[in-house]
């Protein structure tokens, strides 16, 4: 069961909120929810499980219990990653609002297959959606583009660009630099991108528990080339604060970036925060 360690106020301030824009509220690791000025809401890779101790330890609060969510449209997945695709995480937030989950292939044989959430949750099948690359679904307000993102550790992973009359927005999940990301910002005017930053760390490996140098997210110079590239004005970094001994300091991006077009500006959020196209 998820016990949250903020209570409920997060689910709440969503609910209450009437932005003008477009408001997105950072999750922590690589989640946010999204509220357009109409009301649709829209959540993205919400994770609230803590890892799998000793190889993979929540180092940030839990800031809502699934159950407290009450308004959503939708829940999408970038890629098939227990911390993007998690049954108690989501399954909980389609049940009680009838939100559906769009999500590439892979991710949807998680919660088919893998996780078996039918079992557990009362939900129907029109609930789920399947996308792929090239993919454009209307969500309320919002038209959501189905893009191509390059983690050579997931299996199929995609990025998607958030059309809104206030402003365009991508999530790249745990993308890193990709070959499309040129063409994607060409084709886009981005407002903002997130993005994944971490460092390399030991983690213990799943066979033998010995630690072993790893690598999941971009590293400074990666992050950069991929908001070069998309030709982001607005970068945000995020997932660096998760993981036990995958942390990072995001504020070294400052250095980083300033010789570049590309981000114009870095918007640096904790788990909790709010920011507005």
């Amino acid at each position: 069961m998820t016990v949250s360690d903020w209570s409920d106020w997060l689910p709440r301030a969503v609910e209450s909120a009437d932005p003008e824009t477009v408001a997105i509220w950072y999750l922590g690791c690589n989640g946010f929810v999204i509220k357009g000025s109409e009301g649709t809401t829209l959540f993205v890779d919400p994770y609230v499980g803590i890892g799998d101790p000793p190889r993979t330890v929540r180092m940030i609060p839990v800031p809502f219990d699934p159950e407290d969510v009450a308004e959503a449209d939708a829940v999408l997945a970038t890629h098939e990653h227990t911390d993007h695709v998690h049954g108690p995480s989501q399954a909980p937030i389609l049940e009680n609002t009838g939100a559906t989950f769009v999500a590439p292939d892979d991710s949807l044989a998680v919660a088919y297959d893998d996780e078996a959430w039918f079992d557990d949750y009362d939900l129907s099948d029109d609930q789920f959606e399947e996308v792929t690359e090239g993919d454009s679904v209307e969500i309320g307000e919002f038209t959501v583009h189905v893009e191509p993102a390059y983690d050579p550790d997931a299996s199929h992973p995609v990025a998607y660009v958030f059309e809104h009359e206030s402003g365009t927005f991508i999530h790249g999940g745990d993308t890193k630099p990709a070959e499309e990301f040129a063409d994607i910002g060409e084709r886009y005017d981005l407002d903002l991108g997130i993005l994944a930053f971490g460092t390399i760390g030991n983690i213990p490996d799943k066979e033998t528990g010995e630690p072993i140098r790893t690598k999941w997210y971009n590293d400074e110079n990666q992050i950069i080339e991929a908001a070069s590239d998309l030709d982001l004005d607005r970068l945000v970094p995020t997932h660096w604060d998760m993981w036990k001994g995958m942390t990072a300091d995001p504020k070294v991006l400052h250095h980083h970036a300033k010789s570049f077009e590309a981000p114009r500006s870095l918007d640096l959020v904790e788990i909790g925060d709010r920011v507005d196209l």
